[in-house]
């Protein structure tokens, strides 16, 4: 079977999205979840753009990403410098990923009006570019940027800037339709063209949505032989986005009959949509093809009715091929396989006939119909599933806690204060504990209350912390959904909690974070 193989930029060109803000954990979490999906390469970012992605190259070292390879971005070198005067490149080097891919010119007008500078020395930089970086790469892509408009404009310089990468080593040849107007009739003619002319070379699409065209141009350019193919999950990117591997995936591997990924990671793909939503703190699309919650939602009665005698009437695929479920309202069908699907991740076999379970099951879909959304939040999911089957220990009880914000004067930071009772076993602790923010404030009291007992807490800490406003109850009455990651010498995790209070679901998701590290810490040999 032909494989394909993918290539996400979500860490790198999806990033420039508005409003898609994710930290340097984040990054380091989502690499892993798209390592999981069976990715072929991951590019982490652009390590001389920013020390983030300088340290995203450094950190993710620490981690088994399985066959996904990390791929480091950057242009070619300053037209007034050589390739080992110039910092990207060197930044290229430093980041000791295995595969480097490049991004130049094939358009007149790019090299003229915004690179400044002559079509002869555009090609020179392309071919000395790869060149210097061909014999510190294990795998080396050349992105031609501007390609589809450049060929356009004027076709031969296009080639002649495709050669000038072949002439400095690389190994495949991604075409870009950067600014995303390029309609498929037209696509297709110009693959075949660049096929003319560089017959059997590796070739690759990355495509923008900006003419809504992005997966299909992916799609036409892989029937035409391309074997490499770059987006993004969620189609998240600049303006109106990238190609989106959420539809390009299932395209690929379920409508064209192609290998790209395996069909058990393939049931993943909804989970790995979702969480990439949730770390960024966004409101899922949830009418987006394949992985929505809506995609296989079928609200009319004719619909309805038809899809309970035989599914096909209404649905090009089996919703649980993606990791999706099937969904008709009143009559709501659980998600249970994806539940079942996380369990065995956490090493718990479940059997979705057994009253404990069903009743687990049950209130996992009840917490989720509240607002909670376990992608991002596993350890709250593996907690509550354990309390299921009786393996839930209760470390300390809540007795009362009372956050105090004080500020004095328009000019000075308010000061908040928290105050907690908490019960171990039979010891009962009242502690204080001042913080930036009455959340800190009131993690700061708990585990000032639980050092003595659960010493390990001392290197645990909270990483990352997000407020996201549900729909419904519109203004301050509004629920809010808190997500908290935490992390110790050995694990990082998400936690999750939901209420109108602010404080309630802060509260809810610290208590998980807490209740997870102290059951990991039991678990763990000594």
């Amino acid at each position: 079977m032909r494989l394909v193989k993918i290539y996400d930029t979500t860490l790198r060109d999806g990033t420039q999205a508005e409003d898609f803000n994710i930290s340097l954990w984040d990054k380091i979490r989502i690499a892993q979840k798209l390592s999981q999906l069976g990715v072929h390469y991951l590019e982490g970012g652009w390590p001389g753009a920013n020390p983030k992605d300088r340290d995203f190259f450094t950190e993710i070292r620490n981690y088994d990403l399985g066959i996904t390879r990390v791929a480091a971005f950057g242009s070619t070198h300053h037209k007034d410098r050589q390739p080992d005067a110039d910092s990207n490149m060197q930044e290229l080097l430093i980041s000791r990923a295995p595969v480097f891919t490049i991004f130049g010119k094939s358009s007149v007008f790019q090299v003229k009006e915004i690179l400044k500078t002559t079509l002869e020395r555009n090609l020179e930089l392309i071919t000395s570019s790869l060149s210097y970086l061909k014999p510190k790469a294990e795998e080396l892509f050349y992105d031609a940027e501007h390609f589809f408009d450049g060929f356009k404009e004027d076709r031969e310089y296009a080639l002649r800037s495709l050669q000038a990468a072949i002439d400095g080593g690389a190994q495949v040849l991604v075409l870009c339709d950067t600014n995303g107007g390029t309609l498929t009739s037209e696509l297709v003619d110009i693959i075949k063209a660049v096929q003319e002319r560089f017959p059997g070379f590796p070739l690759g699409i990355h495509a923008h949505n900006d003419s809504e065209l992005a997966v299909a141009n992916s799609l036409a350019a892989v029937e035409l032989g391309c074997d490499h193919v770059q987006g993004t999950i969620n189609g998240v990117g600049e303006r109106c986005g990238n190609a989106n591997l959420c539809s390009i995936i299932p395209g690929l591997k379920l409508k064209m009959g192609l290998d790209c990924i395996s069909d058990a990671n393939l049931k993943r793909l909804a989970e790995a949509s979702r969480f990439v939503y949730e770390l960024a703190n966004m409101r899922p699309n949830r009418y987006q093809p394949y992985v929505g919650r809506s995609a296989f939602a079928h609200k009319g009665g004719v619909h309805a009715d038809a899809v309970k005698k035989n599914p096909r009437a209404y649905e090009h695929i089996t919703p649980e091929t993606v990791g999706n479920t099937r969904h008709i309202p009143v009559s709501d069908q659980s998600g249970k396989a994806s539940i079942l699907m996380k369990a065995r991740d956490f090493g718990l076999e479940l059997h979705p006939n057994e009253p404990k379970v069903r009743l687990a099951l049950e209130k996992v879909k009840d917490l989720e119909a509240q607002g909670y959304q376990f992608e991002g939040a596993e350890a709250s999911l593996e907690m509550l599933l354990r309390a299921a089957l009786g393996q839930y220990k209760e470390y300390f009880r809540l007795m009362s806690y009372r956050i105090l914000d004080q500020k004095v004067g328009d000019e000075e930071a308010p000061v908040p204060e928290a105050t907690i009772r908490v019960r171990v076993g039979v010891h009962e602790v009242h502690t204080a504990a001042q913080g930036n923010g009455p959340v800190n404030a009131l993690d700061k009291a708990l585990k000032k209350a639980l050092l003595r007992f659960y010493p390990r807490l001392e290197e645990m800490r909270l990483e990352d912390y997000k407020v996201r406003v549900l729909p419904g109850f519109g203004g301050t009455g509004a629920k809010v959904r808190v997500l908290i990651e935490s992390r110790d010498a050995h694990n990082r995790w998400g936690t999750v909690g939901v209420s109108h209070d602010i404080i309630e679901a802060s509260w809810q998701a610290l208590v998980d974070g807490i209740n997870y590290k102290l059951f990991k810490d039991e678990q763990r040999p000594q």
